[in-house]
This record gives structure tokens, C-alpha cells and sequence, in this order.
């Protein structure tokens, strides 16, 4: 198709607390980083902006910091539903460089960008503590992923390049469409070494899956177009109009660690650190000719792809404030996400850039002691690091949809409800690219 924009393809499939593998091939189309949650699990938590790991005072201790085990006194269970409501920007069109026409299609001045909009349920957190005088023990189940996408771009156009007044092109239309789960399942032990120290560790069994396919679309049937065609051609990401297309599939598990400590400094202060241990996740993908690609027939594989993808480390540390009567209580928390790891584990080239990010949380709780049952009100916020992949190549395109983006901040809050043995939470997470709603029990026995 002479008349096509021929581009280099970045295929960034997974990303770990938002990508994940990147795969290099001959067409242009690019996947969004994808949203992962290092946010600790628990409604509770999600009040506080998620700033927890100085707290760990309930069974989600258990991932949050599992140091904080120690502090339950009587076995629990925790159980906690969550509502993901994402908004993933997608670019749908438009012009990369140049004045528009006004002709056809070709009438934006810049890129035209959309959004996908995907809303998400499930269990999201599960656990079981047994505890004894020194020492306590809990089993999990911690959703880290459940993300959905779909996005369509067309008549994306560029030009005229400087120097060539009549140069001119139209890339191909591209559909990409995402389905990521990663869930995992885990034992910590803790230990009160002192009246004001706990160490706690565990290890996690991580199950992941992924399906993504991108697909490359010509926007008119002809090897040379006509200028109607060139402008006008609607984008029908027809079967028959398919050039090129690539799958990459995920189906993988990991056995990781994680370690935390808890110190009690006075009677009101606390500090509490963890580090979680992402897993490696092996990932395939190929990619495959279409009906109307140029030097291929149909079906024929163009290229084959295999690999490990690290997802990212977390490095906690915090401190908490607990007022002498019980009512208020404040949480601070800095969490040091290794995006690096993703690009590096799959080799790609260094035009591609993703920063490791800090995450910084802070909350509070205000708790009505003198209702029964007792009722306690919570405000957080925390600030999301930019983490999609950007590229600072030469390719005008890539970099026209390869945006790193910028920080996102989260407004949280929730609402805690407490009998003897029985204590219910709701929490939110707002933010552009997803809200989160969250509903959580835990009961003592």
C-alpha cells in the first residue's frame, strides 16, 4: 500500500503497575499502558488515600505490611469487593504535524483524543488471620489487576514534510483491544520481636493473564487513491481492508516474597516499611499478514516474539499518628514503584522511557467513640506518578502516541462502621483515568 504511512509498531503489552512487555515490529500502532493497583487492599485503607503501612492494624495487613499481623488479637476475616470505572485515553484521529485541508476527514489541527470507557467488578481481596500472643498468621487472595480496554484510531493524517510542499500521508487505521488479570494468592507470618518492634514476611503466588490484539486496517481498498478517496474514506476496520495484525498472550504464574517491619515509637507514633516483590510473567506474540498487506499473503506469520516481563517492585515506608483518646488518626506513606523494570526486562530500545515513580499518600480518620456502634469518618489523598511509556526517537508518530502523561492526584474517602465483632467499610478513589469504589467486612471471632 504505497500510499500508507509505513511506521515503526511499538506494542507495549503489559505494564506493571501499568505496562508491561514491549514488542518491536514493522507497522504503526502502540497499546496504552494499562492500570495496575499498588494501592494497599481494604476500604479502611482506601479512606486514607491508602496510606497504611505505619497502621497495618487489620487483617489486609496481610499485603499492606505484614508486620502489623501482630496487632490483632483475635483471629479475623477480611472480605472486600471493589468497582473499577476506567477512562484510558486513546488518540482517535486527527492531524500528527501540518495544517489541515479542510478536505474530507482531514479538518482537526491537532490529534483528536477520546477516551475508553470500561467498568469493572470483583472480589478484590480475601483473607484469614489466625493470631496468637507473639505471633500472628493470615492467608490471602489480592487482585493486582483486572483492567479492560478497546480503542479505535482513524484518518490520522501528516504533513507536508518541510521541504516537499506536495508531500502528504494517511496511516492505517488501528483497533487494539486489552483483557489483563493478574490475581495473587499468599501466606505472611509475623513476629512481635519486642513490645515495639514486629518483622513480618511472606511469599505471594501470582496467576496472570493477558490477551491484546492490535490490528492494522487500510482506509480504502485501492493501491492509489484518488484525493476523495485519500480524505473522504471513512475508517471501517473491515475484515477485508485488514493489513497486518498482532496478538500477545499472557498465561503465567510467579512465587515471590514480601517483608515488612512495624516500630512503635511512642504510645501516638508509629513507622512501618514492606517491600513486595513483583513477579516475572512469561509473555508470547506474533504477528500475521492480512488479506491486503503488500508483500504477504493472508494468515502468514511476519514475526514471533518470546519473553519474561518483570513487573515492578513496591518499596514502602510510613509513619502514623494516633491521638491518646482514639479519635483521630493520621497516615503518611511514600511507596517507590520500579516501572523501569518493565521496559528493561523485555529489552526495548532506550527511545523508550518509563520512569520508576513515587507514589505519596496521606490520610485520616476521625472516630465517633461515643457511638455504638462506633462510626469514623475518613479523607485522603495520594498522587499517582506518570507511568506510561513515552519515546523521544525520531518516529513523529510514535511520539505523537507515546505521551508519559503526568501525574494524577486521587481524592479518597470512606466511611467506617464498627459493632464488637463486626466492622463494615466503603471507600472511593476518584481520578481522571479511573474511579474506584470499594465495599469491605471484617469479622472477629
Amino acid at each position: 500500500m504505497p500510499t500508507v504511512l509505513q511506521l515503526r509498531h511499538v506494542c507495549l503489552c503489559l505494564a506493571a503497575c501499568l505496562a508491561a512487555a514491549a514488542q518491536v515490529a514493522a507497522q504503526e500502532e502502540s497499546l496504552p499502558a494499562l492500570e495496575f493497583s499498588f494501592s494497599n487492599p481494604g476500604a479502611r485503607s482506601m479512606g486514607f488515600g491508602g496510606a497504611f503501612v505505619a497502621l497495618a492494624d487489620d487483617a489486609t495487613a496481610a499485603v499492606a505490611n505484614p508486620a502489623g499481623l501482630v496487632q490483632l488479637v483475635e483471629p479475623e476475616i477480611s472480605l472486600e469487593g471493589r468497582y473499577w470505572d476506567y477512562s484510558t485515553p486513546n488518540v482517535e484521529g486527527g492531524r500528527i504535524f501540518g495544517p489541515p485541508t479542510g478536505e474530507g476527514l482531514d479538518v482537526s489541527p491537532g490529534l483528536r483524543v477520546g477516551e475508553s470507557s470500561q467498568q469493572l467488578s470483583g472480589l478484590s481481596f480475601l483473607s484469614l488471620v489466625h493470631s496468637a500472643r507473639r505471633w500472628s498468621l493470615a492467608f490471602y487472595r489480592h487482585q493486582l489487576a483486572n483492567y479492560e480496554y478497546y480503542g479505535e484510531t482513524g484518518a490520522l493524517f501528516a504533513g507536508p514534510w518541510p521541504g516537499f510542499p506536495g508531500s502528504r500521508a494517511r496511516s492505517w487505521d488501528l483497533r487494539k483491544a486489552i483483557d489483563l488479570e493478574i490475581v495473587s494468592y499468599g501466606i505472611t507470618g509475623a513476629y512481635r520481636v519486642t513490645e515495639k518492634l514486629s518483622l513480618g514476611v511472606g511469599v505471594s503466588y501470582f496467576d496472570g493473564s493477558m490477551e491484546a490484539l492490535t490490528e492494522s486496517f487500510a482506509p480504502y481498498a485501492s493501491d492509489e487513491p484518488t484525493d476523495f478517496e485519500f480524505y473522504h474514506a471513512e475508517s471501517l476496520f473491515a475484515p477485508e481492508l485488514l493489513v497486518q495484525y498482532m496478538a500477545v498472550d499472557l498465561d503465567d504464574s510467579d512465587l515471590v516474597g514480601l517483608v515488612g517491619i512495624l516500630l512503635r515509637l511512642t504510645e501516638s507514633w508509629s513507622l512501618g516499611g514492606v517491600i513486595r516483590e513483583g513477579p516475572h510473567l512469561a509473555s508470547v506474540s506474533e504477528v500475521r499478514a492480512g488479506p491486503v498487506h503488500d508483500s504477504h499473503s493472508a494468515g502468514e506469520l511476519l514475526q514471533f516474539g518470546s519473553g519474561e516481563v518483570e513487573f515492578p517492585d513496591v518499596f514502602g515506608v510510613g509513619a502514623s499518628f494516633r491521638s491518646r483518646d482514639g479519635r483521630v488518626t493520621i497516615g503518611f506513606e511514600w511507596d517507590r514503584v520500579t516501572y523501569s523494570d518493565i521496559l528493561e526486562s523485555t529489552g526495548a530500545p532506550p527511545e523508550f522511557e518509563l520512569d520508576d515513580g513515587n507514589e505519596w499518600r496521606l490520610g485520616g480518620e476521625y472516630a465517633f467513640l461515643d457511638s455504638r456502634p462506633i462510626v469514623a469518618l475518613r479523607l485522603g489523598a495520594w498522587l499517582d506518578p506518570a507511568h506510561r511509556i513515552g519515546y523521544s526517537g525520531g518516529d513523529y508518530v510514535a511520539q505523537a502516541v507515546l505521551d508519559a502523561g503526568s501525574g494524577e492526584l486521587h481524592l479518597a474517602g470512606g466511611l467506617g462502621i464498627a459493632f464488637k465483632r463486626f466492622q463494615i467499610d466503603l471507600g472511593i478513589d476518584v481520578s481522571d483515568p479511573v474511579n474506584t469504589a470499594s465495599i469491605s467486612a471484617i469479622y472477629s471471632f
